[in-house]
């Protein structure tokens, strides 16, 4: 039974990984107030777990994700967290 478990979450760890270093290492947002480049790679080395933003391991496009998405999630775990930026000219860059 171990070694069945052991084999499960073996298996499990491997999925998750492949499906994670099939991420961009950043995203691009266009903005009215500038362009937002996301560090996706940057925050998976962080330790930040795909269901913090996407609610599930999967990944994918992140539903209902706009303007106030990003607001909430982002800027919110940026003051929650003590880390990165906060304010708009941070985020957002004119091209």
């Amino acid at each position: 039974m171990t070694k069945y478990l052991a084999a499960l979450f073996a298996a499990l760890f491997v999925a998750v990984v492949a499906n994670a270093a099939d991420a961009p290492a950043s995203i691009t947002f266009p903005a009215k107030p500038g362009n937002v480049t996301f560090p996706h790679k940057a925050h998976q080395d962080r330790g930040v777990k795909c269901e913090t933003c996407h609610g599930d391991a999967k990944g994918g496009k992140i539903a209902g994700f706009g303007k106030d998405k990003a607001h909430a999630l982002c800027v919110e775990c940026h003051k929650k967290e003590a880390k990165g930026p906060t304010k708009c000219a941070d985020c957002h860059k004119k091209a």
